[in-house]
């Protein structure tokens, strides 16, 4: 069984607790543009940041013959999980919208389950990620950022449901094709195919707000784009490509607990001892994740 070194941890701890000011990102983005715009300006940042990488690496941007036909189906399932992540945010609370979006890894592992053989969902690990998971919930419904428990009739609720499903199945299903596919040209192409669907959804059914531009939402669209976009997917797609899949996803469960901490500093949400109970939780589900996992091995090449 392969070990994951612990450098590596780090680096996913580090991103996916960046990753947490997505939604709060996402959510002053929304206030001037409606989700598919959002994603479209979003993702011109992510291109552009991951190109300014690429060309400073020397790293092939143009796709080999044999990597158009994966980029194209994940570009689509990026496309659509993406939408319905946006359109999701703007129709549910933020809360609701955190809690949701992070039950992304759980679907990841029984899809690894199912779909890379050396990644079986063990009892422990499924231990684990109910229990990170519980952590989740009790941080964010008791922090006292959100207007109370999550109620899933409203149609928001079910697309960021929807989305972290599709979330959690495009993670592994790039894992699997990054066996032979650079990851680099996969986390750019997958937004550059998603641009043009993005623009004509935007000016076919949405209004762009002009009168409340101001810079926070472009500041939050940028932090989208070329923090969470361009060195989170960079950075995601290269772990999971070097190592087992689900382990790394199931870090995500830090991004909520982030995103609740934003909520307080950037929009004023008030915090309870909800956080600590859930903090407390979700290091034990990271500890049972992870157990076995952490040692100082090379990774797969």
């Amino acid at each position: 069984m392969l070990k994951i070194p612990l450098q590596a941890i780090v680096l996913s701890v580090l991103i996916h607790a960046l990753w947490g000011g997505n939604p709060v990102g996402a959510k002053f983005g929304l206030m001037v543009f409606p989700p598919y715009w959002s994603a479209f300006i979003r993702f011109v940042f992510g291109i552009m940041t991951i190109w300014a990488w690429c060309q400073w690496r020397g790293i092939r941007i143009l796709p080999t013959r044999n990597e158009w036909s994966p980029l194209l189906w994940i570009s689509l399932l990026f496309t659509v999980q993406i939408g319905l992540m946006n359109m999701g945010f703007d129709q549910t609370t933020g809360v609701n919208g955190s809690i949701l979006i992070s039950t992304n890894p759980l679907f990841a592992a029984v899809f690894a389950h199912f779909l890379i053989s050396s990644d079986s969902l063990k009892p422990v690990k499924l231990i684990g990620l109910l229990v990170g998971f519980a952590g989740v919930v009790i941080t964010i419904v008791g922090s006292g950022a959100g207007s109370g428990p999550v109620e899933l009739g409203a149609s928001g609720d079910w697309l960021c449901l929807a989305s972290a499903c599709l979330l959690g199945f495009r993670l592994i299903a790039s894992a699997r094709a990054m066996k032979n596919l650079n990851p680099f040209r996969l986390a750019i192409w997958q937004m550059i195919f998603s641009l043009p669907l993005f623009a004509f959804a935007g000016g076919l059914f949405e209004t762009i707000r002009w009168e409340a531009l101001g810079w926070a939402p472009v500041l939050g669209l940028a932090y989208q784009g070329i923090v969470v976009a361009g060195v989170g997917f960079m950075a995601s797609l290269w772990l999971i490509s070097r190592y087992q899949a689900s382990v790394m996803v199931s870090f995500n469960f830090i991004s909520p607990v982030t995103g609740v901490l934003l909520s307080a500093l950037l929009l004023g949400e008030a915090l309870s001892s909800g956080v600590l109970l859930g903090v407390g939780l979700l290091a034990i589900g990271m500890i049972l994740v992870c157990a076995g996992k952490i040692g100082k091995s090379s990774p797969e090449t």
